[in-house]
Formats: C-alpha cells, structure tokens, sequence
C-alpha cells in the first residue's frame, strides 16, 4: 500500500460506447442496395432486349417524325394487334426491297380510304388530323382513288408524303398497295438517337377506334436508372461512412496517469 500508486487510464472512446452495430447495419443495407439495383438494372436490360429491336431508318420518307439515319427501337408485337395511327416495321417482297420497311398504317381491313378533302386524308369518309406531317409541300400528297383495304391487311403511307414509296406507289398490284398484317414484325415506341423520345400519339384516329397504348419502353428505362442509383449509392457507402468515421474518431492517447 504504502509505496503504491494507482494508474489508470481514461477509456479510449472518450468514455462512450461506440458499438459497431450501427456500421454493421450500414453495411448490410448498403448491401442490399447494390443488390436489388443489380436485379433492376440487368432486369431492364433483359426485359428491354426481349420486348424491343432496334432499327436505323436509311431515308427520309418518315420526317419529320423519324429522320434518315435515325436509330429507333421498335416493340415487337403481332400484326394482329396493329392499329391505325400505329408507326411499323414490315417487310414485303412486292415492294422491290427485302429490307424492313418503316411506314405509318393510317387503314386497316375494312376501311375505305382516300386523298384527299380540303388537303386532309379521309378514312371511312372521316378526315384525319395528322399533327405529325412536316409543313409545307413535303405534307401534300397527290390524289389517288378511293381504296378499301382487304381484309387482314394494312393501307401505309410515310409522313413525308411526296417523297416516300409507300401504298401508293403500289396501287397498281394486286392487293392495291396494301401489306398483309403478318409482315409486320414490330410497332416503333421511340426515337432513340438522337434522344427525341416516345413518338406523338396519333390522335387525329381516335375517332375511328381506339388507339394502340404505348409499349413499356418508360418503365424499363426507369428501372434501369432506378438500379444504377441504387447500385452506385450502396457501392459509395462503404467509403463515405469510413471518411465520416475517422474524422469522428478520438485520439486514443488522450488520457495520462493520475
């Protein structure tokens, strides 16, 4: 006792507790985030490659709604299910070209259709309103005799109408310039480069029946930004909490003997 003395030494925490828990928990959530938004992110993709294809328009027949050389995806859908107002993707052996063929349907099996009344085309005596149409001589399109499509197949016409070999460059075959619903392989959603987006919707046919709802091109492209941010925020835990955790931390060496 006499010649004893006691040391002791302040805790090294300052006096305080600090569990690692909470860091334990931090991680596992981080965890978690980067793996929902890998399932997201790869799911969209999977989703999206499944759903749509791809394809570069090589004229200009579709301006200005579709450019040459614009890239678009289209979503692949059965000829069946195809609408007036609908953009599509076709291809024709009686059209010269093998190649897939982009063209806007403006009649199916059925209707009677016609150019034009007051500078409009008429479907089934109805005028259309075509937003869409460039301005000016590159909308006009001659005259042509009032055609009624057959049924099962589609009338196509491009939205530069002067300068697109579409129906009626074709009026003279057999099916009057039509194309059968079975050569079509997909319907086009959007523009994708340059980015001009989902492509306006045909309204100027809803008074013919009901249009055909946009493909989700939308919620895929969420998901995938949804599974990036996720997966780029739980990666980036690991570091921003061990930055905020050594600058919170206390020097060990802050106590002496007494």
């Amino acid at each position: 006792m006499g010649g004893e003395s006691t040391t002791r030494t302040a805790p090294r925490s300052g006096g305080v507790d600090r569990s690692p828990a909470g860091g334990r928990i931090g991680q596992r959530l981080s965890g978690v985030a980067v793996a929902l938004g890998l399932v997201l992110f790869l799911g969209g993709f999977a989703w999206g490659a499944v759903v749509y294809r791809p394809y570069t328009v090589p004229t200009s027949s579709m301006s200005p709604t579709i450019d040459m050389g614009n890239r678009v995806l289209a979503e692949r859908v059965d000829g069946a299910d195809v609408r007036r107002g609908d953009v599509v993707v076709f291809r024709d052996k009686t059209w010269v070209t093998n190649a897939p063929v982009v063209k806007r349907v403006v009649a199916v099996g059925g209707d009677t259709v016609a150019c034009c009344t007051d500078g409009k085309l008429t479907v089934n005596g109805k005028q259309i309103d075509e937003p869409y149409l460039p301005k000016g001589s590159a909308a006009e399109i001659s005259d042509f005799p009032t055609v009624t499509v057959p049924e099962g197949r589609l009338f196509l016409l491009g939205d530069e109408r002067q300068g697109s070999l579409d129906s009626t460059a074709h009026l003279t075959d057999a099916a009057s310039g039509t194309v059968a619903r079975s050569a079509v392989s997909a319907r086009v959603d959007a523009v994708v480069w340059p980015m001009d987006g989902m492509l306006q919707s045909p309204s100027g046919f809803e008074t013919l029946g009901a249009l055909s709802s946009p493909g989700p091109l939308r919620t895929i492209v969420a998901l995938v930004i949804v599974g990036g941010v996720l997966v780029l925020g739980g990666g980036a835990y690991g570091p921003i909490a061990k930055r905020f955790g050594s600058r919170n931390r206390t020097s060990p060496e802050s106590a002496g003997a007494r």
